[in-house]
């Protein structure tokens, strides 16, 4: 049998742990998803306003039940799987004790509470840091460090913690008995040196500002690298074969980018997800905000920069839940996605909207003020539901043009050439409306399962199946359909975007100020 026959046999077994759902999926060599388990999960509970947590054991149990029900079905094919893979989402924090036992719940990285910064940063220190312009940026990391809230609010949890991991990392621990996990999941207020891609040096400031000590901290290894075997009890509670090898990836987002097969900067990487994202991949370190580094890619030693709408296509969701209970219902009852059917809602809806402009910062993320809000003006009496899902649209991508301006500004490269992922980008009216507004042609990877994708990459690297990323992303990787601007819709956006969207902020800033003031939201 030849060498190609065999590597068409090989499987990957790539487990993906998002927002929404845990999904399983057997990829082949060619970047086939050949079989998919999804399973729903509860996002998070919130026990005060603000926070958002969840059970890691619910983590866990969900994870299991997801891979032996696709093994399950897939019992011919286990015999061809040569590794395992996981990526999950960014910044969910865990504690457990010696044995891997959690001792409180996840933080999800949705959660808002924050840390007291006064009982960290020296007040003599604030002043010098203000003159820098460097105040409100290094208050807010030392706020938003999930490690400090628990040192301050629960001591106790904090002593008995024996690792603080993310949820790869958890996910590590039960699949393998290790407490290690990737440089490509270090995403978060954590001690990580970016330049280096190891945990901080002794005297980096970072041990300041976060409280972790580094023997609390997993081992780390890079992506493609081996993070240890299945164990005897892992295999009894997930179906997956013993022994076999778990390797490392990268975070969702990292791995959203190399499964959409982008490896240089000249390609922008749209990801249509809870957050919508802009990202670019490099090989530089480059800070789009000061202080701010970029994150560690899903290939070793590289990075990718990240401009966010923090609530997304999460927005889309919200429009659903308050205004598309007919679209939602037809969806149900024909077994087809609800895109399609919303995007039947907005055909007659022409491009602009008729001025119904929307700006998205339904949650502000770093890029705005903390008291910044979502707004949408320009309503006439011609405007209905329609204009608006369409006025959402436009604005999460004038939001994400936006975002590959300032990424262009700070990379000194100039993006030709888009590709698109996340749930939204299964919506046509979406990659139309993302080619208008940037100008450029917008692709869609082959598969909608870019995140698993790139995680099997990663493993298949690691397997010496292919001997480096560039020949496993030309082989795993390729184009699904192009949307091409439509030059007369681009006209308008143009001018849209640039006389208006880019002046509402400005304009508005001083009103949200007042509303914050008047009624305490968002407190």
């Amino acid at each position: 049998m030849s060498q190609e026959n065999n590597k068409s046999k090989e499987l990957i077994l790539s487990v993906d742990a998002g927002t929404q759902s845990i999904r399983a999926s057997l990829v082949d060599m060619d970047g086939n998803i050949l079989h998919i388990v999804k399973t729903p999960i509860q996002p998070y509970f919130s026990e005060n306003p603000g926070w958002a947590e969840q059970q890691p054991d619910y983590y866990w149990e969900v994870f299991c039940k997801t891979t032996s029900q696709l093994l399950q079905k897939q019992e011919h094919l286990k015999k061809n799987i040569k590794g395992v893979t996981l990526t999950t989402q960014r910044a969910t924090m865990i504690n457990v004790d010696k044995d891997g036992k959690a001792l409180r719940p996840a933080i999800i990285w949705l959660d808002q509470r924050k840390a007291d910064s006064r009982q960290i940063m020296p007040g003599a220190l604030r002043p010098v840091l203000k003159t820098v312009n460097l105040l409100d940026t290094l208050e807010g990391v030392i706020q938003e460090c999930e490690a400090n809230w628990i040192c301050q609010q629960q001591p106790d949890i904090w002593e008995k913690t024996y690792k603080y991991l993310v949820l790869s990392g958890f996910f590590t621990h039960r699949l393998t008995g290790e407490f290690v996990d990737s440089t490509g999941n270090n995403v978060g207020y954590l001690p990580f040196n970016n330049k280096t891609y190891q945990w901080a040096g002794k005297y980096d400031f970072k041990w300041l500002i976060f409280k972790v000590e580094k023997e609390k901290l997993p081992a780390l290894v890079k992506p493609s690298e081996i993070l240890g075997k299945i164990t005897k009890k892992a295999s009894a509670e997930t179906g997956i074969p013993e022994g076999l090898p778990v390797f490392a990836a990268g975070s969702d987002k990292g791995c959203e980018i190399l499964g959409s097969g982008c490896l240089t900067p000249e390609t922008g990487c749209l990801s249509f997800g809870t957050i919508a994202t802009f990202d670019v991949p490099t090989p530089k370190y480059v800070e789009l905000h000061p202080m701010i580094p970029p994150f560690p890619a899903s290939v070793p030693d590289a990075y990718y920069t990240e401009v966010s709408i923090f609530r997304g296509f999460w927005m889309v969701s919200w429009f659903k839940e308050e205004f598309g209970l007919q679209e939602c219902m037809l969806a149900e009852r024909t077994d087809e996605p609800p895109e399609k059917f919303f995007d039947s809602l907005i055909k007659d809806v022409p491009a602009g909207s008729k001025g119904l402009m929307l700006q998205p910062y339904w949650t502000p993320g770093r890029e705005v003020d903390s008291f910044a809000k979502g707004s949408i003006i320009g309503f006439g009496d011609v405007h209905s539901r329609a204009y608006l899902y369409r006025a959402l649209l436009e604005g999460l991508v004038y939001g994400l043009r936006e975002g590959g301006e300032l990424t262009q500004r700070k990379t000194k490269i100039l993006v030709t050439r888009l590709k698109v992922s996340g749930g939204g980008s299964q919506s046509d009216a979406a990659m139309q409306i993302t080619a208008d507004v940037f100008g450029m042609a917008a692709e869609r990877p082959h598969t909608f399962e870019t995140s698993a994708l790139g995680a099997a990459i990663d493993a298949a690297v690691g397997l010496k199946i292919y001997p480096d990323f560039p020949s496993a992303v030309k082989a795993m990787t390729r184009t699904g359909r192009v949307f091409e601007p439509i030059k007369e819709n681009h006209d308008l956006y143009d001018n849209l975007y640039r006389r208006v969207y880019l002046k509402m902020y400005k304009q508005l800033k001083p009103l949200f100020k007042e509303i914050k003031d008047i009624t305490g939201y968002p407190a």
